[in-house]
């Protein structure tokens, strides 16, 4: 009987401090994600180097909770992250960075049907292959993330909508597996990209960045 409650006794403890261990590293994550998206939303180049540590922390806490897709999304957006800030720099030609544009409602929705589709088939295979958790849901998420993650760094000034209903999606994933910090990062999120909305259309819309195009 004393060993049985000095076991449970020694990996409630454990528990303990795996389970600080993981906020701590939330938290750290957490401040990064913020600093990013306010840096994106002003159109500064270094949110790229706050997204790469952030996800680089994001991609080991989603792989313990079992948010597999998750995982490896944040694998691909520490290799966005350089590819932004490569493309910010000098995307644009003649060693400037590219400039705001918005793209034609045909095309978005050439996007959201050929992302859907793709969603459903890793949903599916990932429920029939994998034990992650929520699935389809996940794979959604995580589908959308990468097509929003390439507008990020092309400037598309729709990709803050897209944001806007991942972000939701995932709080409700969040709150189900406990990361309640990042959960209420993601209600942040939500807010910041409506702002980020209106500053980008406001930058296509002064004198400085020229004319702005639609594509």
């Amino acid at each position: 009987m004393i060993d049985f409650w000095s076991a449970l006794v020694s990996t409630l403890t454990q528990a303990f401090e795996q389970a600080n261990a993981m906020t701590a590293w939330e938290a750290v994550a957490v401040v990064l994600a913020l600093a990013y998206l306010a840096l994106a939303m002003r159109g500064n180049i270094w949110c790229w180097a706050a997204a790469f540590v952030s996800t680089a922390i994001y991609t080991l806490l989603f792989w313990e909770v079992s948010l597999l897709m998750e995982s490896l999304l944040n694998v691909y957006y520490m290799a966005m992250a350089g590819y932004g800030f490569w493309l910010w720099r000098y995307g644009g030609g003649e060693d400037q960075g590219v400039e705001v544009v918005s793209w034609s409602l045909g095309r978005h929705l050439y996007l959201i049907v050929a992302t859907t589709v793709v969603s459903l088939v890793v949903g599916h295979l990932m429920a029939t292959h994998t034990q992650a958790s929520y699935p389809y849901l996940d794979a959604a998420t995580s589908c959308f993330a990468v097509m929003t993650t390439y507008l990020v760094a092309r400037k598309v000034l729709e990709n803050w909508l897209y944001w806007v209903v991942i972000d939701f999606v995932s709080i409700y994933l969040y709150l189900n597996k406990g990361l309640m910090l990042t959960s209420m990062l993601f209600i942040l999120y939500v807010g910041m990209a409506i702002g980020g909305y209106f500053l980008w259309r406001t930058s296509m819309q002064q004198p400085s960045q020229g004319d702005y195009s639609y594509d």
